[in-house]
């Protein structure tokens, strides 16, 4: 994970926090629209937005792809235990697999828990197979997605109070336009 060293002087406020929101939902969003939805001018908007990509709260954007479009209509969570000796390994094979589209190392009984993306069950296997001389595996095929991926919930308590529209600061906050 990246240091945040933008966070160990402060936090979001609250304008930065619906900055975020609106990032996430809409990477295409512009920049005039974000500043009409939190009452600030586009340049300091602008601003706040390069501050958060400076310091690694905002690491990119990117397109959301469907899977099936691109032939591959089957994605499988995979838990992986390594083999004892294997921990390196089994990471690096992991990183090696294409289908692959996300992995943590986790804690519990599995040191890994992987999402991929495949064309069909034969796939999955020679996945799985590529993956079994080194560690154990359990896989789930994934039926449906009830809950798209979505920001996690921003804080509500802790933030740093913002810069009113008349330009009145509360005492000891900075000035961020």
């Amino acid at each position: 994970m990246n240091n945040l060293p933008y966070f160990e002087k402060s936090t979001l406020d609250a304008i930065d926090a619906q900055l975020v929101a609106a990032l996430a939902e809409d990477g295409r969003v512009t920049t005039a629209a974000l500043a009409r939805r939190v009452g600030l001018s586009p340049p300091s908007v602008a601003e706040r937005i390069r501050r958060l990509e400076d310091c690694g709260v905002i690491q990119g954007y990117g397109a959301k792809i469907l899977p099936a479009a691109l032939g591959r209509p089957l994605s499988a969570w995979i838990r992986i235990r390594p083999m004892p000796g294997q921990l390196k390994k089994t990471a690096e094979v992991l990183s090696q697999q294409g289908a692959i589209v996300a992995c943590d190392r986790v804690t519990g009984e599995d040191c890994f828990i992987a999402r991929a993306h495949v064309a069909s069950v034969q796939e999955l296997e020679t996945l799985i197979d590529s993956i079994i001389p080194y560690a154990m595996t359990n896989s789930a095929v994934v039926q449906s997605s009830p809950v798209a991926p979505r920001l996690p919930p921003l804080p509500t308590q802790g933030l740093r109070a913002s810069r009113s529209r008349q330009g009145k600061a509360p005492a000891g906050a900075r000035n961020h336009e």
